[in-house]
């Protein structure tokens, strides 16, 4: 066995497509019960939601702090992949611009429990949190771009800023029910609409 093979007893090889989709739905239901829940929810819940054993659960993601990463990790591929399937499809660019910001919510309601899980590793979650700003600012860049192209939106709104912005919105939702995140942040999408 190869040193990078201890203890897994096994080779490392790529994961078989079916392999692949199986943990994507892992990985989806689990998001899902961390958006309904908080990621404090119950493995059985999520095991429940993905039509899995705890078991496999526990097979893929030995603590909770690896399929919270792991879930982190997804959502943030589904929101990258998220922006030009919008842009291509959507009536325009800012109404792909608001789909998208809907879904960047629903991936902060579901982020919000991560700091808390990885307290105890700084440089872990540092690391994904840059690696969040790789993937998202580009698009978000892309989104606000086109739609400012398409004269719908004022230009020169930044996509770090705005981000930023839809965050801060988003961290109210936590500790009060009467609160709505996603109210707020349409009212910032409206605001950067072009008066006609």
């Amino acid at each position: 066995m190869n040193d990078g093979e201890e203890g897994t007893g096994r080779t490392a090889r790529p994961k078989r497509v079916d392999a692949r989709r199986n943990e994507e739905n892992l990985l989806d239901a689990a998001a899902a019960v961390f958006v309904a829940s908080g990621v404090e929810a119950p493995v059985r819940d999520i095991a429940a939601r993905a039509g899995v054993g705890m078991g496999t659960i526990y097979r893929h993601f030995p603590t909770r702090a690896d399929l919270i990463v792991a879930v982190y990790r997804h959502q943030v591929e589904a929101l990258a992949e998220a922006g030009p399937a919008l842009l291509s499809k959507s009536a325009s660019p800012y109404a792909a611009l608001g789909q998208w910001i809907d879904l960047f919510v629903d991936f902060l309601v579901t982020k919000h429990g991560l700091a808390a899980v990885l307290q105890s590793d700084n440089a872990g979650f540092e690391t994904l949190h840059a690696y969040f700003l790789d993937r998202l600012l580009p698009v978000c860049t892309e989104l606000l771009d086109a739609a400012a192209d398409a004269g719908e939106i004022r230009s020169g709104m930044e996509s770090y800023a705005f981000l930023r912005g839809v965050g801060n919105l988003c961290i109210g939702s936590d500790h009060d029910s009467r609160y709505d995140a996603r109210r707020l942040v349409g009212l910032l999408v409206a605001g950067l609409a072009r008066p006609h």
